[in-house]
């Protein structure tokens, strides 16, 4: 057969041999044999059967390339005046799909699990871990200095010598107390007492 229209997800695409398709996502792993059963049309130049609705005994066959999702579709809504504004995205899962085989009459798919295909998307996979696997060693030297800090913090802080300023300002207050001393070791009233008993044992002298 030179080609046949299946039907996959609500669907119709028209198939040949190595043709790539993009489906919807299929519950299967890269390199795996999938197979449609639901085949409306096959056909080979103008022989052409039709099914009602389907064909008896026909079956398509291929290998699955990948499950991979497809460009952001926006979806925006709004009405005028109404204060009324959604955006949305949409991300659509779709299955790469490579035709093998177009079969009739019941005959079963001779195809095989492709091994190639599994070990590049195993491959894509690992290399896709590593890039978003987090790196340990950089986050644990940038910590180090942080332990010396630390450390440094902890230590007693040695007393800071003295400065000529520090020196000088004892020097200043000295004077201040040499003036509160010569205050207290000579009071004026006591001075000023001593004439006062004088002149009272003169007074007694006269009379």
């Amino acid at each position: 057969m030179n080609f046949a229209v299946i039907k996959t997800g609500g669907k119709q695409y028209k198939v040949s041999a190595n043709d790539v398709v993009k489906i919807e996502k299929l519950d299967a792993e890269p390199g795996d044999v999938v197979t449609f059963d639901q085949v409306l049309m096959v056909g080979n130049g103008d022989d052409v059967t039709v099914g009602a609705p389907l064909v008896a005994g026909a079956m398509v066959a291929g290998h699955l390339v990948n499950n991979k999702k497809q460009r952001t579709v926006i979806i925006q809504k709004k009405h005028r005046r109404q204060h009324f504004d959604r955006r949305n995205g949409h991300r659509q899962t779709l299955a790469t799909v490579r035709i093998g085989e177009i079969l009739i009459g019941g005959a079963k798919t001779t195809l095989q699990a492709d091994e190639r295909l599994a070990a590049h998307a195993a491959k894509l996979q690992n290399s896709t871990a590593a890039i978003a696997q987090p790196v340990d060693a950089k986050p644990a030297a940038k910590k180090a200095p942080a332990k010396k800090a630390a450390a440094k913090a902890a230590e007693p802080k040695a007393e800071a010598p003295a400065t000529e300023e520090a020196v000088a300002t004892p020097a200043k207050k000295a004077p201040a107390k040499k003036a509160a001393a010569k205050k207290t070791e000579g009071d004026k009233p006591a001075a000023k007492k001593a004439p006062a008993k004088k002149a009272a044992a003169k007074k007694a002298d006269k009379e």
